[in-house]
């Protein structure tokens, strides 16, 4: 079974398509262009898209075509690209629909506590990816993998999505990547799409985001630690059906990617060097936390 949370850890992995399955063209499109990326940079890249948003804001809101052909649609992407493919699962009544068909199953922040379904989807025998809570203390997470574990999941990966802050906002602590780790021993992702969605702050309650903002933290967490990435992209974001505000438009996504690659090789390669120091912390090839050797005087 291939593996997809980071193999080697010579290189991140990521996790990219759009929020919800739409016409096959625009799934088709948004795949070959993401696995095109993938053989340029040389990253393991995993198509994700959801079949059904069950938890919107709204009544309305768009939650996607639903399982059936939702699913369907995502085979084809996989056959058509060659590229894994993740979506989530709501209720352990999906679980062994959604495993036929995609590589990685996904268990919602929302859901993250969830013992049945977290033990279901470690029962399909696919890799699970868990995202955490936006409530949560990094350490709290750890009782979500061990649910995954008993279900017996080849591969585990945590998602650091944001922490609320106030009302219809996130920060990320870039200390969550080690933390996370340290806890619950999985790879840490870095979801870069909803850190910087602003929940209920979009137009009738809707939820809002701030796009200019995805670049820099994206940086900030390759270079925090972060083994993989999770980008939503889209051709034209502000006429997508679910959360434009905080995607990625696709003909930028390459350049973003590139130089987040390029902070995450660096920040390995000077976490490897024999740095000297006194009090301070860098972040380990292994992604541990480690004092700099002391200074001598």
């Amino acid at each position: 079974m291939a593996q997809h949370f980071g193999g080697g850890g010579a290189s991140p992995f990521l996790i990219a398509g759009p929020c919800v399955v739409e016409s096959d063209d625009m799934n088709l499109r948004v795949g070959e262009a993401l696995a095109e990326l993938g053989t340029r940079l040389g990253l393991h890249v995993i198509y994700k898209a959801s079949y059904d948003k069950a938890n919107r804001s709204r009544l309305k809101g768009a939650r996607g075509p639903g399982p059936e052909r939702g699913l369907a649609a995502l085979a084809k992407v996989r056959a058509a690209t060659g590229l894994p493919v993740l979506t989530d699962v709501h209720e352990t009544g999906q679980v062994a629909a959604a495993a036929h068909v995609a590589d990685v199953l996904q268990i919602p922040a929302f859901l993250c506590r969830q013992t049945d379904l977290l033990v279901a989807a470690g029962r399909a025998g696919r890799a699970v990816n868990v995202k955490k809570g936006q409530w949560m203390a990094p350490e709290g997470m750890a009782g979500a993998v061990e649910k995954v574990r008993a279900g017996g999941a080849p591969e585990i990966a945590v998602t650091e999505r944001g922490t609320f802050f106030g009302y219809g906002d996130l920060v990320v602590d870039m200390r969550s990547f080690v933390r996370l780790r340290t806890a619950c021993g999985t790879p840490v992702i870095y979801d870069g799409t909803h850190a910087v969605q602003q929940p209920g702050q979009g137009p009738e309650g809707s939820s809002g985001g701030l796009r200019d903002f995805i670049p820099p933290l994206l940086y900030a967490a390759a270079a925090a630690g972060a083994d993989g990435f999770f980008l939503e992209t889209h051709p034209d974001p502000d006429r997508a059906p679910s959360d434009g505000p905080n995607m990625i438009p696709l003909d930028q996504l390459p350049g973003i990617v590139s130089i987040a690659l390029d902070v995450w090789q660096r920040a390995r390669g000077a976490a490897q060097t024999a740095l000297k120091g006194q009090g301070e912390v860098v972040v380990r090839s292994d992604g541990e936390a480690a004092p700099l050797a002391r200074a001598r005087r």
